[in-house]
């Protein structure tokens, strides 16, 4: 594939901005479109690309006009009656899916792949971080911003590296174009069920990705996740919570930092801190110091200096207030394991305190899908507000809301409100730990609840 000029239509999406940024680097024209403006937008145009947000082709440049030298690239999320989509595809454009793109540009390289239902940007981000610190070359394209180098896309100083760092998206069954050398599946849970229909697709669909695993290559598995079928791939699994072939152990909380031993199959490492807290971290990095091993042994005298210094990534467990008074959390979880595993680690870290949390949940029919679910994780709350569907995507399904979880919260306060009446009850009840929760816009009020908080 050759071309001067990549549009991104949906350029704002996590993982679409990570591509526009490695073309960028490549030297392409790079421009885009999106429904709406974010931080994330507004940092890519002060990058040097392109981006507008109606959907008009009259706003398209000319130089992406050009067909001859022009890429064009969208993700399933796009709605089909997108004006500009629509005279890419009758125009003859080359066009291809943001997942189509990623498998190509793995084409020849060792590739890394993280799938999962959850766990895959925090685990993703470690391995970045650890090959950042063991000074080995290589290329990631992360589903997240990382705090230590603030951005969702790395590369080598030179540009040449045979190494890249992928997540695999489960979505649309994107996953399936990938060909990986080490493959990483941190948890297979019900999701998704607007595109599998029933958890057993669901099921199958990461084994068939399993199946991906070059010949030899090596897959690295949560002990928790089942797969359906044999691969041909070294099988590894790992755990935080009994042996497997690779496990932590002697986990303990100092001055609310997380230590922990490491054993990754014959190589022990003792006293571990990690930076970034949490037990589900712990059992990221074991699968991260994992897949790395697997391909490159000698960089494991870096492990312990890397976890010290990762500082997360960006809404993953961020610590944006911590006073004497307050302390304030915000996480991007919208699965009920993410929730109860981040409420797990704030409740470790602060057990003397009562915890406030509001939640935004993402998507009709997830929540549809997992009212129940998402009401036990909230229940570990003290006191719960819960902010109305973020559609995303998706059209109302008559009798979803978000009535449907508070109906089955088991703490006795509760109650639905919106964004404005959320920040009141902050300002009215300043609580000394106050978590916010959600893969909508709910990121679009951390700056008051701070100022509140603050």
């Amino acid at each position: 594939m050759e071309f001067k000029n990549v549009y991104l239509i949906g350029i704002g999406g996590i993982g679409m901005s990570s591509l526009a940024r490695h073309f960028k680097a490549e030297g392409c024209s790079v421009g885009g479109y999106d429904k709406t403006p974010s931080g994330l937008t507004t940092q890519l145009e002060k990058e040097g690309i392109e981006i507008h947000f109606e959907d008009s082709i009259d706003l398209v440049g000319d130089n992406f006009k050009d067909k001859e030298n022009t890429l064009v690239i969208y993700t399933p999320a796009i709605p089909k009656q997108n004006s500009e989509l629509n005279y890419f595809f009758n125009n003859g454009y080359l066009i291809r899916k943001r997942a189509e793109v990623l498998a190509w540009l793995t084409e020849g390289k060792t590739t890394i792949a993280i799938a999962g239902t959850h766990g895959k940007t925090s685990t993703a981000a470690i391995v970045s971080h650890l090959l950042k610190t063991a000074k080995v070359p290589f290329y990631a394209l992360l589903g997240g911003i990382s705090v230590n180098y603030q951005t969702n896309y790395l590369r080598p100083e030179n540009g040449e590296a045979s190494i890249i760092v992928v997540e695999a998206d489960e979505y649309d069954r994107s996953f399936l174009r990938l060909h990986p050398d080490v493959a990483v599946i941190t948890a297979i849970e019900p999701d998704h069920l607007d595109i599998y229909g029933t958890f057993e697709k669901l099921q199958e669909a990461y084994s068939d990705f399993a199946c991906l695993v070059e010949p030899n290559g090596t897959l690295i598995v949560n002990s928790s996740a089942s797969l359906l079928k044999p691969t041909l791939a070294h099988l590894c699994s790992y755990s935080n919570k009994f042996k497997a072939d690779c496990y932590s152990d002697n986990i303990q909380i100092k001055d609310r930092k997380y230590y922990f031993d490491a054993h990754i199959r014959d190589l022990n490492i003792e006293n571990i801190e990690i930076g970034a807290p949490g037990r589900h971290n712990i059992e990221n990095s074991i699968a991260a110091m994992a897949s790395i091993r697997s391909i490159l042994p000698e960089s494991a005298k870096y492990f312990k200096e890397g976890l010290a210094s990762f500082k997360g990534v960006w809404r993953r467990f961020e610590i944006i207030v911590q006073n004497d008074q307050h302390v304030y959390i915000d996480d991007y979880a919208h699965h009920p394991t993410e929730i109860e595993v981040t409420i797990q680690t704030l409740k470790e870290l602060y057990p003397d305190k009562k915890i406030t949390g509001v939640f935004q949940p993402h998507l009709f029919t997830r929540t549809r899908d997992l009212a129940f679910e998402f009401a036990e994780s909230l229940s570990h709350l003290d006191n719960l507000y819960l902010l109305p569907i973020y559609p995303a995507r998706e059209l109302p399904i008559e009798g979803v809301s978000s009535a449907l979880i508070l109906d089955e919260v088991s703490c006795a306060n509760k109650k639905i409100v919106s964004k404005e009446e959320l920040l009141d009850e902050i300002r009215n009840h300043k609580p000394e730990v106050f978590l916010s929760i959600g893969a909508g816009d709910i990121d679009r009020l951390v700056p008051e609840i701070k100022a509140i908080l603050s």
